[in-house]
């Protein structure tokens, strides 16, 4: 689901294995009482990675042209040197690896960090925290130009894989 191949690269059941998986993945996500706020979220705030809210990376692209809206990284510091030895794994590091790797899973990045899962987990979300922090004590001239709730929704209905689920 993270990345899937391209049609050519697997076989005929491979893929229809995938699209199977896929329709499980819409179900289960469509049926979260939270999906419209993350949807939006996804679209409009963080730029994510991976399957949210019933979209690829490839449909919220389509649904931010669509809308005429970009989402800016809030980081460029480029990936630093290769952690070596023990000790803690600095903030810092974490946010640079995922910044480098935004497709990298969690497992990924760890591996990458020679750290826990739990640790690259702990230091995203104390960073979404801090964002979500920032973006609701900082309001921005940019808030008028997001698109609501509503636009977000219409455009989601138009791709074709918001019918899988």
């Amino acid at each position: 689901m993270h990345s899937p191949p391209a049609r050519t690269d697997i076989t005929a059941a491979q893929w229809e294995e995938l699209k199977v998986k896929r329709a499980w993945a819409h179900r289960r996500c469509a049926g979260c009482p939270v999906l419209i706020d993350c949807l939006y979220r996804a679209i409009v705030e963080v730029d994510v990675s991976g399957f949210v809210a019933c979209t690829t990376e490839s449909d919220r692209q389509k649904i931010r042209r669509q809308l005429g809206i970009q989402v800016h990284q809030t980081s460029t510091t480029p990936y630093g040197a290769p952690r070596v030895g023990g000790g803690p794994v600095s903030h810092e590091a974490v946010m640079s690896v995922r910044q480098a790797y935004p497709k990298d899973t969690c497992h990924q990045l760890a591996e990458r960090l020679g750290c826990s899962t739990s640790t690259v987990k702990r230091h995203l979300r104390r960073a979404r925290e801090a964002k979500l922090i920032e973006a609701t004590t900082h309001k921005t001239e940019a808030v008028s130009n997001l698109p609501t709730v509503d636009a977000v929704l219409d455009a989601f209905d138009q791709l074709e894989t918001s019918r899988l689920a």
